[in-house]
C-alpha cells in the first residue's frame, strides 16, 4: 500500500528515486497503515508540505516494526523539475531526526523502487554481552555461547535451496516462496556478531526467522541435518523463533544502471 494524501491528484510527468535511511525503533515499519506511525507516511507528508500537492510514495519493500534501514529507496512522480539539494534540505528539516534523506535523482519513466530491484542485502547484528547503548540496534546475548562455525555451515546450506516457505510469516499473500540467496555468512569482530545475507527477494519475516533458527544451531539445540529438513518441510512451525526486530538492518538495494538518468 502506498501513502496517498487526501488531495486531488495532479498530472504526473517525471519520476524520481529517493535515497534515505531510518532508525526503525519508533515506527511500525515502512508501510503506511491506519492508527500507526510509519516511515512512508512521514515521507509522504513531508513531500506534500513542500510541494503543496498530493504524492504517492512507493518503497523498495516493507520493513517490520522496529527494523532499521541503512539504505532504502522509494520512488515518487513529480510534475516539474526542481533543485534537488534544496528539496533534500527542506525534507530533512521537516523529518524527525531518525529519518534522513540522502539524495533525490531522476530515473526513467517506468523505473520502480520495488520491482526493479536486482538484490537486497540485510545485516542482523548481535552483541555478545551487554551494552546499554545498543538496546535498540542489536540483539544482546549476555551468557549464551554460540558456535559460529556451525552457524556458518548452516548458512551455506541456505544458498543451495530456493523455497523458503519454512521461514515465511504464516498466511503471507505471495505467489511464490522462491528466493535466490546469493550470499549468507556470519562475521564476528570482537563482541559484535553480524549475519550478512543477500538475495533477489525476501519473504515477510524471512531474515528474522532464518537468524532465529541459526541461533538454535549455534546453541547446539539443532544439527545441520535437522536444518535441511526444516527447509524442505516448507512448514514455518518447524523452524526456530524469529529473532527480535531491533537487530535487523536493510543495508543495500541494487538496481540496473539503465534506469538512472545521468545529467
Amino acid at each position: 500500500m502506498a501513502y496517498i494524501c487526501n488531495c486531488t491528484k495532479l498530472a504526473i510527468q517525471l519520476r524520481y528515486f529517493i535515497k534515505l535511511a531510518y532508525k526503525g525503533t519508533n515506527y511500525h515499519g515502512w508501510q503506511a497503515q491506519p492508527n500507526a506511525i510509519t516511515v512512508q507516511e512521514l515521507l509522504g507528508k513531508s513531500f506534500s508540505t513542500i510541494f503543496r500537492n498530493p504524492f504517492e510514495i512507493v518503497g523498495a519493500g516493507r520493513t517490520d516494526a522496529g527494523v532499521h534501514a541503512d539504505e532504502f529507496y522509494a520512488h515518487v512522480n513529480i510534475e516539474n523539475e526542481f533543485n534537488a539539494n534544496e528539496i533534500i534540505y527542506k525534507m530533512n528539516a521537516l523529518l524527525p531526526n531518525d529519518i534522513v534523506v540522502y539524495d533525490i535523482f531522476k530515473t526513467t519513466e517506468n523505473a520502480h523502487a520495488r520491482f526493479d530491484a536486482l538484490s537486497r542485502s540485510y545485516e542482523y547484528r548481535i552483541f555478545l554481552g551487554k551494552n546499554p547503548f545498543l538496546n535498540e540496534t542489536a540483539w544482546q546475548f549476555i551468557t549464551t555461547k554460540l558456535n559460529v562455525e556451525r552457524m556458518n555451515e548452516a548458512a551455506k546450506i541456505l544458498e543451495t535451496h530456493t523455497n523458503f516457505k519454512s521461514f515465511s510469516r504464516s498466511n503471507s499473500d505471495v505467489r511464490t516462496y522462491n528466493c535466490n540467496i546469493m550470499h549468507a555468512k556470519w562475521k564476528q569482530t570482537n563482541q559484535l556478531l553480524v549475519f550478512h545475507i543477500t538475495a533477489d527477494r525476501f519473504l515477510r519475516n524471512m531474515v528474522r526467522a532464518v537468524v532465529g533458527t541459526l541461533i538454535e544451531i549455534g546453541k547446539g539445540k539443532m544439527n545441520l541435518e535437522e536444518f535441511k529438513q526444516i527447509i524442505e518441510s516448507e512448514n514455518r512451525c518447524n523452524a526456530g523463533p524469529s529473532a527480535p526486530a531491533q537487530g535487523l538492518f536493510l543495508t543495500q538495494v541494487t538496481y540496473p544502471k539503465t534506469i538512472f538518468i545521468n545529467e
